[in-house]
């Protein structure tokens, strides 16, 4: 999982557990209000019907008659009521009158017979003694949204209390607007978690490109190519990003080093021992003839010597660029047609003959010196393969992004075992006409070369007979300058 998922995964659990807990919280706040809202005018409407009651008191007895017609006319009255996104119609509000001793005198509802005792309900038996009653009580057990809320008030006579109002009205009335409310609220939070998420996301992803960029810095180096130091935002990313190269180049050194004196150490004893050998055989004094033989081979194993050391030194300050110091605009095809013309003398002497399919004016941008050692090295590399007579190929080709440089040969190709370390410094195959080996770094050169202008350079076996070596430089992207 990369840094931004785990930045981001762990902001969307913290922030999905706070709000699930404050639109838990929030939402029951919401229908709390409401049911307070509605409670207040409730205790109103109960205090005025127990007023109007007291008016009605005829020797100290309640006539709940007026009231029971009133009630039934207000029930039977049509409207059409918009409370914003609600539609009323009709009176929901019910009410009951109860005596002194909490028997029912009249119930708008006809829930309860008249004559029953409801001293049991906590708002009759509540209210008859003087205290606030109230009370919510469901009509379905099964369903939060049945519940009914009544709120007694007294009714007096001569400071006594002879009897109660309660009155009722179903939850379900503010319930719509506590849907409507609720709605609206979890739109604005879904939409705010929205944003704060898509921030998060972007946030992580800006907050985890610079180790983004240094794992791919780190990831292209451990493939074996020169990459440009990142480019990385931030004082405290720079720092890293310098310290990071700083590690690399000690890195790079010491294993540099290490394979490099193992490597020539191994190639030199060759040269060295068979100096030696001639050079003992020579203080015994050997015939003319032998003297001449061993002198010529201390001569070729000296020379040899020395184009190793003076190769390995060239190749060494390749390998030590990290990018392009001399780099313009350069013509490919031009560079590839005097590689050709370089090489001429050598086809000639081998008997070889050669094509060339050299697109016109393929421009780059690169190194023209480094370009032209490059098909050199390829171009030398097949002649010293290719059999008495035989055909050496060169193509040069452009797309859309990049060039591809093809040398093809009909040698007798590559071994598989030689496949994969081909470009291996000091890893050399015998050349078929003279049985020797190179110095083996030639094809080093050229992927040194390759990685500088940002391509690559491959070797293998063509399907018929002979080997294929594909340079694929990039014709968009401008090659990187040393850092």
């Amino acid at each position: 999982m990369t840094l931004a998922a785990r930045l981001l995964l762990g902001f969307v659990l913290i922030a999905a557990v706070g709000f699930y807990f404050l639109v838990r919280d929030t939402l029951k706040r919401v229908e709390r209000q409401y049911l307070e809202a509605l409670e207040e005018p409730m205790i109103d409407a109960a205090n005025i019907l127990a007023a109007s009651l007291e008016q009605d008191i005829r020797e100290g007895m309640m006539d709940a008659s007026n009231f029971a017609a009133t009630f039934r006319a207000a029930k039977e009255r049509k409207f059409d009521a918009r409370i914003y996104e609600v539609n009323k119609r009709q009176v929901n509000l019910d009410a009951y009158v109860t005596d002194e001793k909490g028997v029912l005198l009249f119930d708008s509802a006809n829930l309860v017979p008249v004559g029953s005792d409801l001293m049991g309900r906590r708002d009759v038996r509540l209210t008859l003694k003087g205290s606030y009653g109230a009370r919510s009580t469901r009509t379905d057990e099964k369903d939060d949204d049945s519940s009914v809320m009544y709120v007694g008030a007294p009714v007096r006579h001569e400071g006594r209390i002879i009897g109660m109002v309660s009155v009722s009205k179903p939850q379900r009335a503010v319930f719509q607007f506590r849907d409507e409310t609720q709605k609206w609220l979890l739109w604005h939070i879904g939409l705010i978690v929205f944003c704060m998420v898509l921030g998060s996301y972007l946030l992580a992803r800006w907050a985890a490109r610079p180790v983004e960029k240094l794992t791919a810095h780190a990831e292209a180096i451990a493939r074996g190519e020169r990459p440009a130091k990142p480019n990385l935002a931030g004082k405290d990313m720079r720092t890293l990003g310098e310290a990071f190269e700083k590690m690399r180049d000690e890195l790079e050194g010491r294993e540099y080093v290490e394979e490099y004196v193992q490597t020539l150490t191994h190639e030199l004893k060759s040269p060295v021992a068979a100096i030696r050998g001639a050079a003992e055989l020579l203080a015994e004094d050997p015939p003319a003839a032998q003297r001449q033989k061993f002198l010529t081979n201390i001569g070729q194993e000296t020379h040899r010597l020395q184009d190793l050391i003076d190769r390995l030194l060239e190749l060494s300050s390749l390998e030590k660029r990290k990018g392009l110091e001399d780099q313009k605009e350069v013509n490919l095809s031009a560079i590839a047609i005097g590689a050709v013309d370089h090489l001429m003398p050598m086809l000639q002497r081998r008997g070889l003959r050669i094509e060339s399919e050299i697109a016109p004016t393929v421009m780059i941008c690169g190194d023209a010196f480094l370009l032209e050692v490059a098909l050199m090295n390829l171009l030398q590399n097949a002649c010293e393969f290719s059999p008495q007579g035989g055909l050496v190929k060169l193509t040069v080709q452009r797309n859309a992004e990049t060039v591809h440089c093809t040398i093809e040969d009909e040698g007798p190709g590559l071994p598989d075992y030689a496949i994969e370390r081909v470009f291996d410094r000091f890893y050399s195959l015998p050349r078929p006409s003279t049985g020797h080996k190179s110095s083996g770094l030639g094809l080093c050169f050229v992927r040194e070369i390759a990685l500088l202008h940002q391509g690559s350079v491959s070797l293998k076996n063509r399907p018929s007979r002979g080997a294929i070596a594909t340079l694929v430089l990039p014709v968009s992207k401008t090659p990187r300058v040393a850092a």
